[in-house]
C-alpha cells in the first residue's frame, strides 16, 4: 500500500476539511485571531492599521478535521493607490473561493468600515458573525443588542463572542465552524501549520517588528524584503532590507547610534528562532525606494499578488 493509500484510509469518512476566510476591517483582530486558534503565530499583529498585507494560510489539524484558515488583509476605503488596489483584490478573490467565512467586528463597535466588508460578502457562503475583543466590553448585558443589531443586517449562520487575545470561546467557535465545512480528507500533512515558506515568514516577522518598534509617524508604505535566506545544518542565515519611501524614514527606523534598528533585529530574530525551532544569523538593512507602494510592477516583485 502507497502511503498516500496508507494515509486516506487511516482519514475517517466523516472527516471534514476546507477553507475558511477571515475578514474584516483593519484591526478587528483578525491575525491574532488566527494564530490563536491554530496555536502558532503566521501571521503578524502590530496596532497599525494594515498589518496584513499578503493571504495568509494558517493550518489546524484535528482527529476529525482540518481547518484551513486564510487571514486576509482588512478592507481599504482610505487610500486608493496600487497597493491598496491589490489588498482589496485579495479579500474579495479569498471571498468567493472559502467554504466558510469568519466576518469578524469588534464587539461593541460598528461603524461604516464594516458595514462595507458586510457587502462584499457572498451570499452564497456560510458566514459566522464572531464578535472579538468582547472581554472589553464592560457591561455584558449590552453584548445581546450589539449582536442582534449587526446580525440583522446579513443571514449569519452562527454568532459568537470571542476574545482572540484571551482564547475565550475559541473551541466553541470551531464547533461551529465545522459544521459548514464540506467532508474531504485533508489537504496538509498533520503537522503543517502554514503554506508559506520560511523566507516569507522571516520578511513578516522583521515587518511586524518595524511596525511595532517605530511607530505611527512611520508611513504604513514601508516593507521588507528578504535578499537571502540561507540554511546550513540547524543554522539560519537571513539578510533582509527594510524599504521605506524617504531618507526621513530612514533615520527614524535606524534610530540614535542605531539603537532602534539593534531592537528591531534582536526581536525579529528571537521571532524566527522560535518559529523555525533553531537558531537565526539576522542582518538587516534599511533602503529608500520612493513610489513602491503605487507601482504594479513593483508591487508583483515584491511578492504582493
Amino acid at each position: 500500500m502507497t502511503e498516500s493509500a496508507a494515509q486516506s484510509s487511516a482519514v475517517p469518512s466523516s472527516f471534514r476539511c476546507g477553507y475558511i476566510a477571515i475578514v474584516g476591517r483593519p484591526n478587528v483582530g483578525k491575525s491574532t485571531l488566527m494564530n490563536e486558534l491554530i496555536g502558532a503565530k503566521v501571521s503578524i499583529t502590530s496596532r497599525k492599521a494594515q498589518t496584513t498585507r499578503h493571504r495568509i494560510t494558517g493550518i489546524q489539524t484535528t482527529d476529525d478535521a482540518q481547518f484551513v484558515y486564510v487571514d486576509t488583509p482588512g478592507f481599504q476605503t482610505r487610500h486608493s493607490n496600487a497597493l491598496n488596489r491589490t489588498l482589496n483584490r485579495t479579500v474579495t478573490t479569498t471571498l468567493t473561493a472559502a467554504d466558510v467565512i469568519l466576518y469578524v467586528v469588534e464587539a461593541g463597535t460598528f461603524g461604516p468600515a464594516d458595514q462595507q466588508v458586510i457587502d462584499l460578502l457572498p451570499a452564497k457562503v456560510p458566514c459566522i458573525l464572531v464578535l472579538n475583543k468582547s472581554d472589553r466590553v464592560k457591561d455584558k448585558a449590552e453584548l445581546m443588542p450589539f449582536a442582534q443589531q449587526v446580525a440583522a443586517k446579513r443571514d449569519f449562520a452562527a454568532v459568537v463572542p470571542v476574545s482572540a487575545k484571551q482564547r475565550f470561546q475559541l473551541g466553541i467557535l470551531q464547533d461551529e465552524i465545522r459544521k459548514y465545512l464540506p467532508e474531504n480528507p485533508p489537504v496538509f500533512g498533520e503537522d503543517d501549520i502554514t503554506d508559506r515558506s520560511e523566507k516569507f515568514l522571516a520578511a513578516e516577522i522583521v515587518r511586524e517588528k518595524v511596525f511595532r518598534f517605530v511607530g505611527e509617524e512611520l508611513p504604513y508604505t514601508s516593507t521588507v524584503v528578504i535578499e537571502q535566506f540561507l540554511q546550513e545544518g540547524n543554522l539560519r542565515r537571513v539578510f533582509a532590507a527594510i524599504l521605506v519611501e524617504r531618507d526621513m524614514h530612514k533615520a527614524m527606523v535606524i534610530g540614535a547610534r542605531g539603537a532602534k534598528l539593534k531592537e528591531i533585529s534582536t526581536q525579529a530574530r528571537l521571532d524566527m528562532e522560535r518559529l523555525f525551532g533553531g537558531p537565526v544569523y539576522l542582518e538587516i538593512w534599511v533602503k529608500v525606494k520612493s513610489g513602491w507602494a503605487d507601482n504594479e510592477a513593483g508591487l508583483r516583485a515584491y511578492g504582493y499578488e
